[in-house]
Order: C-alpha cells, then structure tokens, then sequence
C-alpha cells in the first residue's frame, strides 16, 4: 500500500481503507499504533503528536475519520482498537508471539485465559498488571528484551500506555498497541455500545449516557467540529 496519511493538528494519522490494510503494513512496519480521535485532536497533546509522527496513528474515533476526509482521504474508514486488536491477534497468531500488559491482576488473568480458549495455540510469552512503579518498568523492560515478543499491548490509559510503549520500543523493537480500557470489554466487565450506535458513528453518545461523568471530556466535540469545518486543522 501507499503510506497515505494526513496531518492533523500535528498528528500524523493513516487514511487506512480496511483494517486488513493495516495489519499487512504492520507486517512490514512493526510500530506503536496510537488512536486517534476528536478528543486528542483538540487537546494536541505534543507528546502524543511526537510519538505519532514516528508511529502509526490510526482513526480510532469519528472525528478522526471526518478530519481525514477534509483533508482528502476519503475512502478513510473508523478502525475501533476496540475491535483492531483482536484482529491483529486472529491476523498473526500463532505465528506470532504476544506480550500483554494492563489493568488489575485479576482482569489481566481473565484476559489470557479467554485469548487462550478462542485462540487455539496463541504463543503469549509475558503478562502482568498495569500497576507500574518505576523498578517495576525496569524489570519489564527487562523482561521484554528477554522474551523478545512481536507484538506488546499495554492497556494503562492515555497518555501513560504511549510513554509506556516508547520507552518499551526502545529496548526491543516489536508491534505496540495502546488499548485504554479494552480489556474489560473483552471480559464483559464493561459494556460496548450496541452495534446500531457503533454502525453510525454514535459509540461516543452511547458512552455519554451510560456514564454521564464522561462530559467533561466530550465537551470538547463541539469545539472540535467548529475547528473542522473552519479548516483550522
């Protein structure tokens, strides 16, 4: 494929058209995949703009789909990382080995238990919680080099997951994914927004009226449609 990708108030996202589109590039490119939508746009982040420049940022969001076909690419579609990682897993497992990193000790453990079951024969090489001090990174980082695995998720949140990853990525060079709060999806202890909402581009509604709370980091979507339709982007 060609590397075609925009540039958004200084993030650099991919215009992908399939996420199978994007796995065969991550086949060749092994990079830190980060996604991107309306709430990260707006804040503009400088680090999270750094490490997606020397990255892969993909439009995880709605808003990062629209922003990419202002800016031409319009056969952009949104890829939920949601949904990605689990396509990456089915994609190069078992040829591939995996590393995850994440959530409470008890999740994390539901979480392999249930990657083992659906995926007969998935080589997982590491695993522990994302409760991390700093000797405890150190051991990790340790323990990556040792295990070499191809591809490394760290579900920690925003931007702690992309700090995490960067700093991981330069002990060992692997594919590195940021999942927030995906694992709890995964095991059912949070609940994914019915597939009408997630089809039309509604999930970010769906989350607003489950967890009310979440308006203060939503409020930024006005703006950041303002922003889009006046180009400032």
């Amino acid at each position: 494929m060609n590397n075609i990708f925009a540039t958004i108030n200084g993030f650099r996202v991919f215009g992908f058209q399939s996420r199978k589109e994007l796995i065969n590039h991550l086949r060749i490119n092994p990079s830190i995949l980060i996604a991107i939508n309306a709430e990260k746009i707006y804040s503009g982040n400088s680090e999270l703009k750094e490490i997606s420049k020397n990255g892969l940022g993909y439009p995880d969001g709605i808003g990062a789909v629209l922003a990419l076909k202002k800016k031409g690419l319009k056969d952009a579609i949104r890829i939920p990382g949601s949904e990605l990682w689990l396509d990456i897993v089915a994609e190069l497992s078992p040829q591939n080995s995996f590393y995850f990193i994440g959530s409470t000790q008890e999740v994390i453990e539901e979480v392999v238990n249930k990657l083992q079951k659906t995926f007969q024969g998935i080589d997982i090489v590491g695993y522990r919680n994302g409760y991390l001090k700093e000797e405890e990174i150190e051991i990790l980082e340790e323990d990556i080099k040792r295990t070499k695995p191809d591809v490394v998720f760290v579900a920690q949140g925003s931007p702690r997951q992309e700090r995490l990853m960067k700093r991981l990525e330069s002990s060992h060079k692997a594919i590195y994914m940021g999942l927030g709060g995906s694992f709890d999806v995964f095991t059912g202890n949070v609940k994914r927004a019915p597939r009408l909402f997630r089809n039309n581009g509604l999930e970010w509604l769906y989350r607003l009226l489950s967890q009310p709370s979440r308006i203060k980091r939503q409020k930024v979507l006005l703006p950041f449609l303002i922003n889009l339709q006046l180009r400032k982007y």
